[in-house]
């Protein structure tokens, strides 16, 4: 059985000093969707905070049934992500469980940044925040189903940042500094660098770390893009991993994990997992932060890393993408997790798993749940369709 890496112990100092700072009055800070801009607003000097991971965060804590009837009494659909819901509930409730950081309420913007990349409702999401705060709301119009970002497209994308980084000279009092954008971004491409080198080193059979070390360690490479700290854990973190004895591990299947996390239940899957001695060795959602910038060209890379995520691409594509990592990471199944809230990142309601089988010949399993929403998932059920799988495939 596999213990946790150390580097999760380093992260829990880490992630401490990033909410400290959001704490501190004299500093801007800027809301951010976790794929937005996150390299452009550091480079104009604010703090980034991202909602989202608010969201999982009382996920994890297992808040959501606590908060979302309060967003529901204020209007919002349980039908709607829950990440939203719970965050916006939490908000009305007046609580948040950055508490534990020290933080009693949410850190007050300046300016409210989205991009609809992951999902269109975080436009709504924001414009609540931004009502409520009185600052502006921004924000990057990214249409979904794409095959693969043509010229036209990427061009259209580029004017919405360049009109972003004008309302951003504005809003903060300073110019766009080239040669900080620069820094920054570069400092991303190092960390996502790693990130993914660790990510890649589970094509070694058995798995050096699992689906559930890696919704833990990828914290830094979402809230903290673009700084020395995130370049620093990841260099960490794949020097740990390439010292790990594998040999000692028993593995009987490897699978791949289709969608979201259910952040409450991380602790059952990973102990259930482990009893059958199943590694979910790799997960799109933790490859959605391999992004791959490049300093030289700051803006077009950045333009074209967020412009070309799993979760807005075509069915097309993302049947080519399975297949490919399912090989390269030698998956003898693949689970879909169908999120109830979550249409935008789940992606087995229109045929995939069937022609991923029909393809590939590997078994694949379909399960019900919620990101935070846990009234979407049944333990006892889960339990008994994935003993009924594993029979299955033998």
């Amino acid at each position: 059985m596999r213990r946790p890496l150390e580097s999760q112990v380093l992260l829990k100092d880490l992630l401490s000093d990033y909410y400290t700072k959001l704490a501190r009055a004299d500093v801007p800070v800027a809301w951010c969707t976790s794929v937005g801009p996150a390299e452009l607003l550091r480079s104009f000097g604010f703090e980034v905070y991202f909602p989202e991971n608010h969201g999982a965060l009382i996920g994890a804590r297992r808040q959501g049934a606590q908060y979302i009837p309060a967003a529901a009494g204020a209007g919002y659909s349980t039908d709607i992500c829950s990440y939203l819901t719970a965050d916006i509930g939490a908000f009305l409730s007046g609580e948040t469980p950055l508490d534990m950081y020290g933080l009693k309420e949410l850190p007050r913007p300046s300016v409210l940044v989205y991009n609809t990349s992951q999902c269109r409702e975080v436009k709504e999401w924001f414009t609540f925040y931004g009502e409520k705060f009185g600052v502006p709301v921004i924000g990057i119009e990214t249409p979904q189903n794409i095959d693969y970002p043509d010229q036209p497209l990427l061009d259209y994308l580029e004017a919405c940042w360049r009109s972003i980084i004008t309302q951003l000279e504005t809003i903060s009092g300073r110019p766009f500094d080239t040669e900080k954008f620069q820094q920054v971004t570069d400092l991303s491409g190092q960390a996502c660098a790693l990130w993914q080198a660790f990510l890649e080193s589970n094509q070694s059979v058995p798995a050096l770390h699992t689906f559930f070390d890696h919704i833990i360690l990828m914290a830094p490479v979402v809230v903290l893009r673009g700084t020395q700290q995130a370049v620093d854990f990841y260099r960490s973190l794949t020097a740990e991993v390439s010292a790990i004895d594998g040999s000692r591990f028993r593995e009987h299947k490897r699978f791949y994990w289709e969608g979201m996390p259910i952040w409450g239940k991380i602790k059952f899957l990973s102990t259930l997992f482990n009893r059958y001695n199943i590694s979910i060795v790799s997960s799109t959602y933790c490859h959605s932060w391999a992004f791959d910038f490049r300093a030289a060209q700051a803006l077009a890379s950045s333009v074209s890393a967020y412009a070309g995520i799993f979760i807005i691409r075509s069915q097309e594509y993302k049947l080519n993408y399975l297949k490919d990592v399912c090989r390269r990471f030698n998956v003898d199944a693949v689970i879909f997790h169908d999120a109830k809230t979550c249409p935008y990142n789940t992606n087995s309601r229109f045929g995939m798993p069937a022609k991923l089988k029909a393809q590939t010949g590997l078994p694949v399993m379909t399960f019900y749940g919620d990101l935070v929403d846990l009234r979407h998932f049944s333990e006892e059920e889960f339990a008994l369709r994935l003993e009924a799988f594993i029979e299955q495939i033998g």
